[in-house]
């Protein structure tokens, strides 16, 4: 596989010796073991408590020393680190912690002790696979188009609306790429009149078939028997692609053919319900961000990026060499991805945003998509898992794992947030320790677990919004998890509703009655340990014990409210939700006057710019024209002004025309750097996180109707990092001739 390009600064001495030494035959597998061996040897150290306490001062002093410096070999330091103090915890864990009396108090320790070890085996890995991120960058195609390969673009719809599917269907159409080497297929699965009359009138292909056994896999193979291009670009229904989409990432796809995959990642132009629900949403990264900001990009140094099931490029070869798309499991596209890289395929993740799609409107719908993904990552987990079985490296099998096995956060997640009940209602200490060798132990663990995982996630995670984030599904995934495991060949494809609306404001209780149940509980048995502290004759350890229970439980109670809290679903009545952007423009009115602006939001409905505008009065027509920003293309699109107050007028577009609404879509959805600021966030502080968390339980008292201010991140206008270019004349600069105009007027 080509190098990707680097700006490292030159290597050192000391860089140059250690390369010198690893480059001998077995050097590399000497020096893991040895480094693995002194690992083990100073966690397995026996310290008195006092002694323990010192080097847990020395560690975090350790840390916020090296931590100051930002490289990468220092967060493989801080990982290191952190992995040493997780084992010396799991050390005095299983020699000290232990003492049980009852048998009930036997297997309470015991099913807290597995919980445990199922979080340190996934902190392990997470290090594992967030070693080296490739960051790879994108390598310029041919200058000549001639050279350029073939596409299918597939678009699978089943049931969703032909408003939300069209969007995707005319950004696909607008794709800088030649005419004659390019075709956009509607793969229908709910053979629709409606479809097949919208893919003749804009020039896409349509294709319905006669049943639809195996849900989206089987759609996808039914198109592949009946289409030829060389490469596959497969969108969500909902997921509107740039115009430079298959420019910017078929470079490797051309470069490298043993690579089958160029996967890229999932960006939302609508809030999700935890950003739109709780009072800090808006300045949240979304729930996603820390998978495809950090996780895939890990994966594809282990060569083990996988299928997510849309906004990727697949070569047509390799899918057929496996037979087409999986079906065994519900999902199909990481399941495919494992099934090529069996047979020596290679994947790639590009890091860079080039299509955008619509989040989960309900938290409900929320909680549905990732019971199905739990459902078919587990699935695999039980009918291909990636430790079995030939054709994978030992990268590629643990990334692979890891990314099913996380699945099962469900069980520990619950585990962790009630064990303080074991104490509080039936007084069995499940943790024989002191407080002091709690804090001698526990708390530096939990300190560089916290602390590492912010300086790795930076701004695409917060610390402590991940508990939340699984809190709010745990109790619905418990059953899908042991059902599962038990019965793989359960349960079928579901396809996620996109595009709804919420006339009023309501509380979702159908998705948060088993947390309601749950902090009800955890709150009963807060005041059942303060009664006891302040109420009851206790000796020293009784009230040692109860004051540690009592603020795990309440650690635990504010995880539930603000879980919760997600549930306080607020109204959401925009067909057209608003994009943050930048883009200079020039509005004309009727009689020729013109005034130049910058957009503040644009929407498939209008737009907003600020500009000094006295001549037009609302209701009147105008032209807004935009240069320079469709990679040289002037767009003239017709509006009516709505209202202009204290410089800033409101538009809404006049789509009269399918040309027209083509250019409203390679306006709002198809610039080339429209997603380039998808991680527009702070990085993360742990403490100013925490605080963020307990403000958003807000939104469980807010008055009905009452409007929460969300301070959006603001797209700033940056440079692509490759350079695009538009085919040339010869190749039809004008896509789908006779269909769609580039430039509507």
């Amino acid at each position: 596989m080509p190098e990707v390009q680097s700006s490292a600064p030159a290597e050192s001495w000391f860089d140059r010796f250690s390369n010198r030494i690893l480059s001998l035959r077995g050097a590399s597998y000497i020096v893991g073991a040895v480094g693995l061996l002194a690992l083990l040897a100073a966690t397995t150290v026996t310290l008195s408590l006092n002694e323990q306490l010192i080097v847990a001062l020395v560690c975090i002093a350790v840390f916020f020393i090296v931590g100051r410096r930002k490289s990468r070999r220092t967060q493989i330091f801080l990982e290191v680190l952190s992995a040493l103090v997780s084992l010396r915890y799991l050390t005095w864990r299983l020699t000290e912690t232990l003492d049980f009396e009852t048998w009930l108090q036997g297997m309470l320790g015991v099913t807290l002790l597995l919980a445990e070890l199922y979080a340190l085996y996934m902190l392990f890995l997470s290090y594992f696979q967030t070693i080296s991120p490739l960051h790879r960058a994108p390598i310029p195609l041919s200058p000549n188009p001639d050279d350029w390969p073939t596409v299918d673009i597939f678009i699978p719809t089943y049931d969703e609306s032909l408003s939300i599917v069209r969007l995707t269907v005319l950004g696909a159409l607008g794709i800088d790429w030649p005419p004659e080497k390019v075709n956009v297929y509607i793969l229908d699965d709910g053979k629709r009149e409606e479809f097949a009359r919208f893919a003749e009138e804009c020039g896409a292909r349509y294709i319905a078939r006669p049943d639809n056994a195996h849900a989206k896999a089987g759609n996808l193979n039914y198109a592949i028997k009946h289409t030829s291009g060389e490469h596959i670009l497969i969108l969500d229904c909902d997921h509107i692609p740039t115009r430079a989409f298959l420019q910017i990432a078929m470079g490797w796809m051309v470069e490298d053919p043993k690579i089958a995959l160029m996967q890229t990642p999932h960006h939302f132009y609508s809030p999700d319900p935890f950003q739109r629900n709780l009072a800090v949403g808006y300045r949240t990264p979304p729930e996603g961000n820390l998978f495809y900001g950090v996780i895939q990009d890990g994966n594809d140094f282990w060569d083990a990026t996988f299928f997510c099931g849309s906004c990727a490029i697949l070569r047509r070869k390799a899918i057929e060499e496996i037979d087409g798309f999986a079906t065994e499991t519900v999902t199909e596209d990481a399941h495919t991805a494992l099934r090529m890289q069996r047979r020596g395929w290679s994947t790639a993740y590009l890091r860079i945003p080039l299509a955008s799609g619509l989040a989960t409107e309900r938290l409900m719908t929320h909680i549905g998509q990732r019971m199905r993904w739990a459902r078919g990552m587990i699935q695999i987990f039980r009918v291909d898992n990636p430790l079995l079985g030939p054709g994978l490296t030992l990268g590629q099998r643990l990334c692979y794992l890891s990314a099913m096995t996380s699945f099962f956060f469900a069980v520990p997640r619950v585990i962790f947030l009630a064990s303080p009940l074991a104490f509080l209602f039936f007084s069995q200490n499940i943790i024989a320790a002191s407080p002091v060798a709690v804090l001698a132990y526990a708390i530096p663990h939990m300190f560089h677990s916290i602390a590492t995982a912010s300086k790795v996630n930076k701004g695409w995670r917060y610390s402590f919004w991940s508990e939340v984030y699984e809190t709010v599904m745990a109790l619905f995934l418990v059953r899908v998890t042991i059902v599962t495991m038990l019965f793989p060949s359960k349960g079928k494809f579901n396809v996620t509703e996109k595009g709804g609306v919420l006339e009023n404001e309501e509380f979702d209780l159908g998705a948060t009655y088993p947390n309601i149940i749950f902090a009800v509980i955890m709150a009963v048995g807060l005041l059942r340990g303060l009664y006891a502290l302040i109420f009851q004759h206790l000796d020293i350890i009784g009230e040692r014990a109860y004051a540690l229970n009592c603020i795990w439980s309440v650690i635990s109670l504010i995880i539930l409210l603000a879980a919760i809290a997600v549930g306080r679903e607020t109204k959401q009545i925009r067909h057209s939700h608003r994009v943050a952007a930048c883009i200079p423009v020039t509005v004309y009115d009727y009689e020729g006057n013109s005034s130049h602006g910058v957009t503040q939001d644009v929407s498939m409905g209008g737009v907003a710019i600020h500009m000094p505008w006295r001549n037009v009065t609302p209701d009147q027509p105008v032209q807004a024209v935009v240069h320079a920003v469709l990679d040289g293309e002037v767009v003239n699109l017709p509006a009516t002004m709505i209202r202009s107050v204290n410089g800033k007028a409101v538009f809404t577009w006049n789509i009269t025309s399918l040309s027209i609404e083509a250019a409203v879509v390679r306006f709002v959805f198809g610039r080339a750097d429209a997603w380039l600021q998808w991680n527009d966030y702070e990085n993360d502080q742990p403490l100013r996180s925490l605080w963020s968390l307990i403000f958003s339980i807000k939104a469980l008292f807010r008055k009905r109707g009452q409007i929460m201010a969300h301070s959006r991140p603001q797209n700033k206008p940056v440079a692509l990092p490759v350079e695009r270019r538009e085919p040339t004349s010869s190749q039809g600069g004008q896509k789908q001739e006779g269909k769609i105009s580039r430039a509507a007027s």
